[in-house]
């Protein structure tokens, strides 16, 4: 009786020795590496109200529907500016190509799909950037999927967080760019 719970006893050991052994290399390779491109930028959008032809860089091109109260439907189409700090007057780095369109019925939220132009002394080439922009939240994170140029097939992610905002007229979102695919 004695020997059959102490080989009981060793097996359970020997299995747990196993899987803890397991658990410890999963978490070696599940571990966060340290980007190898990593830069933050300020993203602008004025949405085009009608009258505000030279300031506008968005406008909407079909309408929210009467669903909910946020803007569900609306799609816009931008060529907005993209600067290193908040300042809209300062210099672009680079122009953001794309689109997006209001999601959800419940809340604001917006699924964003562009392509940011660089153009400058810095870096020149493309990144694109797709996914949703989930508004309520503090921080939000867009894949980066891919890029010419400087950043040639690119892979990462774009933290968003909303840093301006004036109803739905102007928005300027920090863009803090991480890549963990550079080649």
């Amino acid at each position: 009786m004695r020997r059959s719970n102490s080989k009981k006893c060793l097996f359970f050991l020997v299995s747990l020795l196993i899987i803890s052994q397991s658990v410890l290399a999963f978490k070696k390779r599940m571990k966060e590496k340290a980007p190898c491109k990593r830069f933050v930028v300020y993203y602008h959008d004025i949405l085009f109200g009608g009258d505000d032809v030279a300031n506008a860089t968005s406008a909407a091109i079909d309408k929210a529907t009467k669903l909910g109260d946020f803007q569900f439907g609306l799609l816009v189409v931008f060529d907005d500016p993209v600067t290193k700090d908040k300042n809209l007057r300062s210099p672009p780095v680079a122009r953001a190509q794309g689109f997006y369109f209001y999601n959800d019925k419940k809340e604001y939220s917006a699924w964003f799909a562009y392509t940011m132009v660089f153009n400058s002394s810095e870096y020149k080439g493309t990144l694109n950037i797709m996914g949703a922009d989930l508004m309520p939240e503090k921080t939000r994170d867009l894949s980066v999927v891919g890029g010419t140029g400087d950043f040639f097939m690119a892979r990462g992610i774009a933290t968003f967080e909303t840093d301006a905002l004036e109803g739905i007229k102007y928005f300027r979102l920090k863009m803090d760019i991480k890549l963990y695919e550079c080649y």
